[in-house]
């Protein structure tokens, strides 16, 4: 995989952990309603082609970036207090 693939996996990763933070009540809730109505995977060629030729393979990349996105505000919080007491 070349370096610029890892990078927008890892990005759409981040993304999505930042998004997830953001909505997580509300994700569940929707995921939750598209399971008991039997919607919850549409058949979107674009979004297969997507998952197929990016995602499948690199699960753990992309796992990376979305615990990073979930936990970004934390981490930062974290840096900063180390900076000030250095």
């Amino acid at each position: 995989m070349a370096l610029l693939e890892a990078l927008v996996v890892f990005v759409v990763g981040f993304v999505s952990g930042t998004v997830v933070r953001w909505f997580a009540g509300l994700a569940a809730f929707v995921a939750l309603v598209l399971v008991i109505l039997g919607v919850a995977t549409p058949q979107i060629t674009l979004l297969d082609h997507i998952v197929q030729r990016y995602y499948l393979g690199n699960e753990l990349l992309f796992i990376s970036g979305f615990l990073f996105g979930i936990d970004a505000k934390q981490t930062k919080e974290v840096v900063v207090e180390r900076r000030a007491s250095d």
